[in-house]
């Protein structure tokens, strides 16, 4: 453990994994408030047919060519998505079930196309189901970490807007808010954030990254941009133990790992959390009953 640590390699990848978390709280956070959780779901997974696509086209498994073919296919997935929504009288989740099923679908079966023709340079391809951050060189940490901190960024400079956008789209319109603007911005960070991450957390398991620091953050605080840095928090604490192990040992996928820290820090928030916590309530439900009981007794 102690020389993985001083690798200079794998602090640039941890480095990364725990930016990439933080980013995806952030986005999560938005994606909870606009009740679209499933959304990041069905991106994720529309990510696959893009990542083997580009590596049957490209033949490199290079990552910006491959995250390249990811974001074009999780795009394509969000538009089919608004349309099937516009358009028909299809529900929005019964449209992001239908639109997760067929591009996963064909992701997997593009996979297997690569497995066959790809010669042995598709090896590895499969990593991008489950994640492997162990696997990431270098270039890979770098551009991760710099497109983490774009999204972070681009959510900070402009989160009196994105406030009033998320919580009544029509007021912020009132304001002069460009809300067509911000929606299309959001769902190019939910894309942008999802296809750093896949590599390294995998399609399977990036939804969760996603989502589960995001609630967690609920049960600590009603201030929304506390939400916002507490999700943050959760999400870089969460990717940064699950690499470490991950990294550990051979052939340990980083995405169930990344998951299960992430689901801890959610046990504790749901009994400990300081505002919507089992304890916190249970507690606050007594001592009214306390008060009442006061009241009554006193009468």
């Amino acid at each position: 453990m102690t020389g993985l640590l001083s690798s200079s390699n794998f602090q640039w990848v941890l480095t990364s994994a725990v930016l990439l978390g933080m980013a995806a709280g952030m986005v999560g956070t938005m994606a909870n408030l606009r009740k679209q959780g499933l959304m990041s779901d069905a991106i994720s997974h529309a990510a696959l047919p893009g990542v083997i696509l580009a590596f049957l086209i490209s033949g490199e498994k290079q990552l910006p060519v491959l995250i390249t073919g990811a974001a074009i296919s999780g795009l394509i997935a969000a538009f089919f998505i608004q349309s099937i929504k516009r358009t028909t009288r299809i529900k929005e989740d019964a449209a992001m079930g239908i639109i997760l099923s067929v591009f996963f679908g064909g992701g997997i079966m593009l996979l297997s196309i690569a497995n066959r023709v790809g010669g042995g340079s598709q090896s590895g391809l499969d990593r991008f189901i489950f994640g492997q951050a162990a696997s990431m060189v270098r270039m890979d940490a770098y551009i991760m970490g710099a497109l983490a901190v774009v999204v972070m960024l681009l959510i900070f400079v402009s989160f009196k807007e994105w406030k009033v956008v998320l919580f009544d789209p029509r007021h912020a319109k009132m304001m002069g808010i460009p809300v067509r603007l911000y929606s299309s911005l959001y769902t190019l960070l939910l894309v942008l954030v999802i296809v750093i991450g896949i590599q390294a957390v995998g399609v399977i398991l990036m939804a969760a990254m996603l989502i589960i620091p995001a609630i967690s953050s609920r049960y600590w605080t009603h201030s929304l941009f506390t939400v916002f840095v507490l999700s943050a928090v959760f999400g870089g604490v969460s990717g940064g133990i699950g690499t470490l192990i991950s990294s550990s040992g051979s052939n340990l996928p980083t995405g169930p790992f990344i998951v299960v820290t992430s689901s801890l820090i959610f046990l504790l928030s749901l009994f400990f959390g300081t505002k919507k916590g089992l304890l916190f309530r249970g507690e606050k439900l007594h001592a009214n009953r306390r008060y009442l009981k006061q009241g009554g007794d006193h009468k």
